[in-house]
C-alpha cells in the first residue's frame, strides 16, 4: 500500500468512526479519539469484505461498501462504549 492509500484510509477512517457514532443511538462514552481508530479499523476491514463479496468494483460511489465500513464502524463503538461502561461502574 502506499503512502497515498494509507493517508486516504486515515482519511475515510475518520469520517467513517464518525458517520458509525451518528448511527448509535444515545451517548457514547468513548473519546474522539478511539472514534477515530475505531472507524480506521472498520474503514480497511469494510474495505477487505466489500471486495471479498465482490462490493468494490461498482461505478461511481461505492455506497455498498460505505454501508458495509459505517456498520462495521457502529459495532465497533457500541462494543467500546459497553466495554467503557462496564469499567467505570466498578
Amino acid at each position: 500500500m502506499e503512502i497515498s492509500g494509507i493517508i486516504s484510509a486515515i482519511v475515510i477512517g475518520i469520517v467513517i468512526g464518525v458517520l458509525g457514532r451518528l448511527v448509535v443511538p444515545g451517548r457514547q462514552r468513548i473519546g474522539l479519539l478511539l472514534t477515530i481508530v475505531v472507524g480506521i479499523v472498520a474503514a480497511l476491514a469494510g474495505t477487505l469484505l466489500a471486495a471479498r463479496f465482490g462490493l468494490a468494483e461498482t461505478r461511481g460511489v461505492d455506497w455498498a461498501e460505505w454501508g458495509v465500513q459505517t456498520a462495521l464502524a457502529a459495532v465497533g463503538v457500541v462494543a467500546l462504549d459497553r466495554a467503557a461502561g462496564g469499567r467505570r461502574r466498578r
